[in-house]
């Protein structure tokens, strides 16, 4: 579905390696995963010795970030569904983007987190220029109550959903809530 709803794009790119796996995959080791790839596909520099290997040249390394909205945020606080080890590894070692959401209160989430807090420098928000209230959430709900959502995604997208059956009300939609 994202490569249908990017196939206009020239600038974004899907990887489907997370799609691929047998199981759910944990987000930070799908950000483990992509910084690996990432790091394999930089230009090398030789090491100063010809005993070292080479290594990316450290100016030439992009910066990966878990893009989420506040809705996402917020669900770092709910017991048990985050492991801290793996927020604390996210925010320190990767760094967010929040898209701030109609009813949530990002700075909020980040000063009632000890580990948020603690690495509020590497959690940027992004404030949307128009509201925008439509989330994966929201649509997977319409979809499953039978609503349409003609203008919320691609159409190639739409079709392909009715195409496989997904997200009707025989489907759960309580995955991923958020």
């Amino acid at each position: 579905m994202a490569r249908l709803a990017l196939q206009t794009s020239d600038w974004i790119r899907v990887d489907p390696w997370e799609s691929e796996q047998t199981q759910w995959m944990e987000t930070v080791k799908v950000l483990r995963h992509h910084r690996s790839e990432l790091l394999r596909s930089l230009p090398k520099t030789e090491g100063a010795d010809q005993g070292r290997a080479a290594s990316p040249a450290p100016a030439a390394v992009p910066e990966l970030k878990l893009l989420c909205g506040a809705d996402v945020l917020k669900t770092f606080q709910t017991p048990n569904l985050w492991k801290d080890a793996h927020i604390q590894e996210i925010v320190e070692k990767f760094g967010l983007v929040c898209v701030d959401r109609v009813g949530h209160d990002p700075k909020g989430y980040i000063l009632g987190s000890p580990i948020l807090q603690k690495y509020r420098d590497n959690i940027h928000l992004a404030r949307e220029p128009v509201q925008n209230e439509i989330s994966a959430t929201y649509i997977r709900r319409a979809l499953a109550q039978g609503q349409s959502v003609k203008y919320l995604l691609p159409d190639a997208v739409i079709s392909y959903i009715k195409e496989h059956g997904l997200y009707t009300r025989d489907t759960s939609t309580e995955r991923n809530e958020g």
